[in-house]
């Protein structure tokens, strides 16, 4: 499993490296640009936050369909005017608070509720994105915060890098200790495997799944803090189709949507595949349809070819 974890993570720096020079190609003094290195980096770290949750409720064998309605949430909420009299730290403690909620309602629901992972998330994916509709009135709110507006400024970068990827390295490197090197990422694996044989093995498989959602609500949180910090802004339409992105970055990264497996690392390369694509279009003025369908085309070839692998060892 780990040599074929190694290979799918070459195969997808592979692309990357191909995505790079056909942008060196195409548009080689705007693509090849620290300033375009920065923006390509920045967009992925929102996502990016959101898929190191999504994938290891994946690996444990569940589903998190509302992880873009919490984000929405989590920023609206931060961005009200009386959480917005807190300053900086008001907001990003709402922000983590809220996404910790919802991921609290999720977990309960699936882990002690026995609900469906699918419909349980799906519930909670109307009910954020309608709670976000009311709150903010269907207007966006605009952050009057300088302490968080001058996140997004290149005054506050380190070493030329955005706080905004140092806080998505930041949960990369965690998310990934937290799966390879901790008890809690044994036993997430065991779950997502055989929930019956980890019960068997004393694994307390409700409690191992509250806390992942758990975990997936504040990715969530934070994601919403680093969005509002990125657009100066809360609004309910933030975190469209992120359930969708991050599933498919956790699925070409090698994570089995069965449970079981998964990797922190190939997921964050899914999502700089698929940031880098979103940025090619972009560059080269190509139509966003023509972009859906690419990501789309490149999800069910990474389908194939996890099918492919696991009848081959005979998975």
């Amino acid at each position: 499993l780990a040599a074929f974890a190694d290979v799918r993570n070459l195969s997808l720096l592979g692309v990357l490296a191909a995505l790079v020079v056909v942008g060196a190609l195409t548009r080689p003094e705007q693509f090849m640009s620290a300033e375009n290195l920065r923006l390509v980096l920045t967009q992925a770290s929102v996502i990016g936050v959101v898929t190191v949750g999504v994938t290891l409720v994946i690996i444990s064998g569940g589903i998190d369909l509302s992880v873009g309605a919490i984000v929405a949430l989590a920023s609206v909420w931060a961005t009200t005017l009386a959480t917005q009299e807190f300053g900086l730290t008001g907001i990003l403690f709402c922000a983590v608070f809220v996404g910790l909620g919802c991921g609290l309602v999720n977990g309960m629901l699936i882990a002690y509720g026995g609900m469906v992972p699918f419909i349980a998330t799906l519930a909670m994916l109307a009910s954020a994105r309608g709670l976000a509709l009311l709150l903010s009135d269907g207007k966006t709110q605009v952050v009057r915060v300088d302490a968080v507006l001058d996140l997004g400024l290149p005054g506050s970068y380190v070493l030329g890098i955005p706080p905004l990827v140092l806080v998505f390295a930041a949960v990369t490197v965690i998310g990934w200790l937290v799966l390879n090197r901790t008890t809690f990422g044994r036993r997430t694996v065991a779950v997502g495997g055989n929930p019956e044989a980890a019960r068997l093995a004393g694994i307390d498989v409700k409690r191992q799944r509250l806390l992942l959602y758990l975990i997936s609500g504040l990715c969530c949180g934070v994601a919403a803090f680093l969005l509002i910090v990125l657009t100066g802004s809360g609004q309910n339409t933030n975190g469209n189709l992120y359930e969708l992105d991050a599933i498919a970055a956790a699925i070409i990264g090698g994570t089995l949507l069965s449970g079981g497996r998964g990797t922190i690392v190939g997921s964050v390369l899914g999502v700089l595949v698929f940031t880098t694509i979103t940025n090619l279009f972009a560059l080269n003025n190509l139509q966003s349809d023509v972009q859906q369908i690419a990501k789309g085309a490149i999800i069910v070839a990474a389908v194939l070819i996890q099918n492919r692998t696991a009848r081959g060892s005979g998975g």
